[in-house]
């Protein structure tokens, strides 16, 4: 399957958290935010769940640094993402990935708002699928951003080559805090993930880790 370079992205804590129990995602040093401002201008587009759209409504583009805004693209089975979100503001392409079962009603203001709405899938979103569908669109480099559900299922799936994760300082707690991967995780080490690191960089007060992930 001819699929784009995956980059997954993220900022945590000590502690592995991307967010606090009350939700507060704001991890990354200014620094980092401005490399990853860098990062969004050198791909071709960026992809998150609804469930950060919901949470952090963000607008996905290139504001730190000059560059070209990236396509944005959503994973959102019901089709829920808000007419409001900053996704649908015009400043980018976007392209919201929905499946079978998402409301017509919802689908029809999402097209409306002038997105592209790319069915993949019946109760989940086939994310092998979307990212076949986004390569025959000249998707080459895809910036993955996205929560634990959205990583588990990219990494599960074996459709990550690269994981760049800046550890903040700082330790939050909380047993429901979400943290950098999520969902069903493996039962035993042996049959995890593995990684080969490729550097490790400061970058201010946060430290900066590259992995390339083994196949």
């Amino acid at each position: 399957m001819a699929r784009p370079h995956v980059i997954l992205n993220a900022a945590m804590t000590l502690d592995g958290k991307i967010a606090t129990v009350a939700g507060d995602s704001t991890i990354s040093c200014g620094a980092d935010l401005d490399r990853i401002h860098r990062l969004r201008a050198r791909v071709d587009a960026v992809m998150i769940g609804v469930g950060t759209v919901l949470a952090d409504n963000p607008s996905l583009t290139v504001r730190r640094t000059r560059g070209k805004n990236p396509a944005r693209i959503i994973v959102d089975s019901e089709a829920r993402t808000p007419p409001a979100a900053k996704v649908l503001d015009g400043s980018a392409k976007t392209i919201i990935a929905v499946t079978s079962r998402a409301p017509k009603q919802r689908v029809r203001r999402l097209l409306a708002a002038g997105v592209q709405v790319v069915p993949c899938g019946s109760e989940k979103v086939c994310l092998p699928k979307l990212l076949e569908k986004l390569y025959a669109q000249g998707v080459r480099k895809l910036l993955l951003e996205g929560g634990s559900t959205l990583n588990w299922g990219m990494l599960e799936q074996g459709l990550v080559d690269e994981v760049c994760v800046a550890i903040a300082p700082c330790i939050v707690g909380g047993t429901i805090a979400r943290t950098l991967v999520g969902g069903k995780g493996f039962a035993r080490v042996s049959k995890s993930i593995k990684l080969e690191l490729l550097s490790v960089k400061r970058v201010d007060e946060d430290l900066l880790l590259t992995y390339m992930v083994k196949r």
